[in-house]
């Protein structure tokens, strides 16, 4: 699994978790539907901290709590 992978899974689960729907989260994180579409399709190869800060406001969460999953303790370094 790679960062993008990570990322989109994270997003996935939260959205699960919270009974919401890719569509609502851009709704209420004002995030472009396209835009999440993207992240979750592979697509963005880099969403961007302010992106990724504005989901978390969706979400009502840190991005603490965001990257605080095994998924991202797991990640291989990408450069080397």
């Amino acid at each position: 699994m790679d960062t993008r992978e990570a990322i989109a899974a994270r997003i996935k689960e939260l959205c699960i978790e919270r009974g919401i729907t890719p569509n609502g989260l851009s709704y209420i994180a004002a995030v472009p539907q396209s835009t999440i579409k993207s992240i979750l399709n592979g697509e963005t190869r880099n969403p961007g901290a302010v992106t990724i800060k504005k989901l978390c406001d969706g979400f009502d969460i840190t991005i603490k709590d965001f990257f605080d999953d095994p998924r991202f303790a797991e990640l291989e370094q990408e450069i080397k």
